[in-house]
């Protein structure tokens, strides 16, 4: 683990939250990047992305989504608890324990995510005004609300305060192609920015080598190189 990986503790409704985070050396102050764990929450391949963004110059951290549900559960059914309310509530807490941080930059902060975590990064970006740009990996059931929530990410994508860029699998199925262009097509008339790569023979979570049936390394390699470039130009 780097230097300056480390696990923190918030309490959030009353629960106990666990926020994976890691910041650069130096005083910074640095961009920071607030990422949304996928359905298996943060395991290695989320724990290693934030360790790759700071390797790169950026504070990053992930909390924990499922902690409101019960220790060992199987993470499907955590998904199926979500719900939009509690998740904006950790991602505020989240943002706040970066902003009372001295290394981070609070005029730079970037909300991004894989999977349910790139449904969650529009969410996030919709809806706290820290964001000022959204790295979305293949987010799904974007036209769904989870929860309490009164309206699905699709339909508050005006709320956006700056540009997106998103990665998919041509093969995926939540998102499918279709799907994907159904968000394009809405950014694009919103006049929205936004740059969406698409892989051919890759599909869904084709980031997570923890499942190498689907892990694409060539994918994923050129897909983070991307991501940085776009966040060193838009944060």
């Amino acid at each position: 683990m780097a230097l300056n990986a480390r696990w923190e503790t918030l309490t959030v409704d009353g629960s106990t939250m666990d926020v994976f985070i890691d910041e650069p050396a130096g005083e910074g102050p640095h961009p920071a990047v607030v990422v949304a764990h996928h359905r298996a929450g943060n395991d290695s391949a989320t724990t290693k992305f934030v360790q790759d963004l700071e390797g790169h110059g950026y504070v990053a951290a992930s909390p924990n989504l499922h902690h409101r549900r019960p220790d060992g559960e199987d993470t499907r059914d955590s998904l199926k608890n979500l719900d939009d309310v509690q998740i904006v509530a950790d991602l505020n807490a989240t943002v706040a324990l970066l902003q009372g941080m001295a290394s981070v930059d609070n005029a730079r902060m970037a909300m991004a995510g894989h999977c349910m975590g790139g449904r969650v990064s529009y969410l996030g970006a919709v809806s706290i005004e820290a964001f000022k740009c959204n790295v979305a990996y293949y987010g799904g059931n974007m036209f769904k609300v989870w929860g309490n929530g009164d309206a699905p990410p699709f339909d508050k994508l005006a709320n956006l305060r700056g540009p997106v860029i998103g990665f998919f699998g041509g093969d995926d199925e939540n998102p499918s192609p279709d799907d994907v262009a159904k968000i394009d097509a809405k950014l694009t008339e919103l006049g929205i920015a936004h740059e969406f790569h698409s892989y051919e023979g890759a599909g869904h979570a084709f980031q997570n080598f923890t499942n190498p049936a689907g892990y694409r390394a060539a994918v994923t390699e050129d897909s983070f190189a991307k991501m940085i470039v776009w966040l060193g130009k838009n944060l």
